[in-house]
């Protein structure tokens, strides 16, 4: 009964933190958003004290429940190692941990945190690496076979669905991901949990606290007949039958061990109880079904992610023009842009983790992640397929990490993240001698006026002129400006972001 609700937990958790990296409509992060916030390290960094309590608690009491129910990387490593045991069973076998790896791992993640190297960090943290393999390899599937259902339904005149655009946010992202999702494939086919227990940091803390949990595994010596069966299925590689001792700072309390022993030598107690096992079981079996998701719930979740893709569906607009226009280039940028919210580029470096839920959950394709070192994988802006609109405020309702603060609407206009530079040599009005006023009609602050090219010649085109002082940073010049590759008008980042 305790496997079976640990699975039954592990899978609501992991379905749906894989839905919010999924759901490009924003509908579902309105209900299951903190299953993101209770991650362990977005906590941490968001001084999220509360949540960061409870885990250690959690931890102190009942061992790495949070590995093997909240964590969706380490659930991730459970399926792929089930799919394993498919082919081949009662295939692990005890082994000593590699100690000096993993709190070597441990001592460099910490150092990265307190000096600010976030390249380390996010290549390290185990939610934010399942966050971008979902983002990067499984969202693109997702969103083809939601253009697949949106062709075919707008066939029979219906638009439950609608298409969105499939495009490849960054190479070096993208190539990290398959190399995490490499990895984790390897080890888990092969040893199951290895990852956990000799990689993973938050794993190694979390196990080091799991020594002195209160509930751990252990043997009823005189009901065991040695058979070994029990640590041939621990995936954690954790159990010395010929000892009789369970490494509980590996130990990931999946309960296999209990499932597989034929004979009840193995239980589940706080260390200060006997060994009746059922005094253990039924309370915690009570307690936990209560938290079950019923079958109308499930039902209303359904009814309202339709009708609001319904919806989404009615407010798209689509472009009519046949026009080939030439994809536009990303300007080299002295600053980056990050979102509002974000307060200044250091506040994003220190507390984000690249988790790309903010990348996945944007609605105007003006974040990506960043290439460069110092920010590696860190969410930037960029103008070439939309605009921050004024209206959205999406990236900051779902970061869990602090990177981006909540904003609402009335907030967001009045916060500079940037300021728009007009190019000369680029607008075309001196290129093709044509009048333009699309950076000055689409501008939502009126930062921009156009003034005479030639004050002396009351015929002359106008031209641009920017005043930093009302300008937010939204991107819209940049994003309609006609000019092409680049436009003639782009938006460089502020440091420190300031209200106008």
């Amino acid at each position: 009964m305790l496997k079976k609700i640990r699975v039954t937990v592990a899978v609501f958790c992991f379905v749906f933190i894989t839905l919010l990296f999924l759901d490009f409509t924003g509908t579902l992060h309105g209900w299951f958003g903190w299953l993101a916030k209770v991650q362990f390290l977005p906590a941490l960094l968001a001084l999220n004290v509360g949540i960061v309590l409870t885990l250690v608690l959690l931890t102190l009491f009942f061992g790495r429940v949070y590995c093997s129910v909240i964590c969706p990387l380490g659930i991730f490593q459970d399926i792929i190692s089930w799919v394993a045991g498919k082919r081949k069973k009662n295939r692990f076998k005890y082994s000593t941990a590699i100690s000096w790896l993993r709190y070597g791992i441990l001592a460099l993640f910490i150092i990265a945190i307190a000096a600010g190297i976030s390249s380390v960090v996010v290549i390290l943290e185990p939610y934010s690496a399942y966050g971008r393999i979902v983002s990067g390899l499984f969202a693109p599937l997702y969103q083809w076979g939601n253009n697949l259902l949106a062709y075919f339904s707008q066939r029979i005149d219906s638009y439950t669905f609608y298409s969105v655009d499939v495009w490849l946010k960054s190479i070096t992202a993208l190539f990290v991901a398959v190399i995490t999702f490499a990895v984790l494939i390897i080890l888990a086919w092969r040893n199951g949990r290895t990852y956990c227990n000799t990689v993973c940091p938050v794993g190694t803390f979390l196990g080091f606290i799991s020594r002195y949990s209160l509930f751990r595994l252990s043997f009823v010596e005189d009901k065991c007949s040695g058979c070994g069966l029990c640590a041939r299925n621990c995936k954690a590689s954790c159990i010395d039958v010929k000892n009789r001792n369970i490494d509980s700072s590996r130990c990931v309390t999946c309960f296999t061990c209990i499932e597989k022993c034929k004979f009840g030598a193995m239980e589940y107690a706080p260390q200060w109880v006997g060994k009746k096992k059922e005094s253990i079981v039924k309370p915690l079996t009570d307690s936990t079904e209560k938290g079950g998701m019923s079958r109308r719930n499930i039902i209303s979740l359904v009814t309202v992610f339709t009708v609001t893709n319904f919806v989404r569906a009615q407010q798209l607009k689509v472009d009519g023009g046949l026009a080939t226009i030439e994809d536009k280039k990303i300007p080299d940028r002295k600053a980056p842009v990050v979102p509002p919210g974000a307060l200044s580029a250091k506040n994003m470096k220190d507390h984000c983790t690249a988790c790309q839920l903010c990348v996945s959950a944007c609605p105007n394709g003006v974040l990506r992640p960043s290439n460069k070192l110092n920010t590696f994988m860190q969410p930037e802006m960029s103008y070439e397929r939309g605009y921050c609109r004024p209206e959205c405020t999406e990236c900051s309702q779902v970061c869990p990490a602090g990177a981006i603060k909540p904003v609402t609407i009335a907030d967001k206009t009045g916060i500079s993240i940037g300021h728009a530079l007009w190019i000369r040599d680029n607008c075309v009005v001196n290129t093709d001698k044509v009048q333009c006023t699309d950076c000055e009609r689409h501008c939502p602050t009126k930062a921009i006026t156009l003034i005479a090219l030639d004050p002396d010649n009351n015929k002359s085109l106008k031209i641009p002129v920017v005043d930093k002082a009302l300008c937010i940073g939204c991107g819209a010049c940049e994003y309609l400006c006609p000019a092409r590759p680049f436009s003639a008008i782009y938006v460089e980042g502020n440091v420190r972001h300031h209200s106008i």
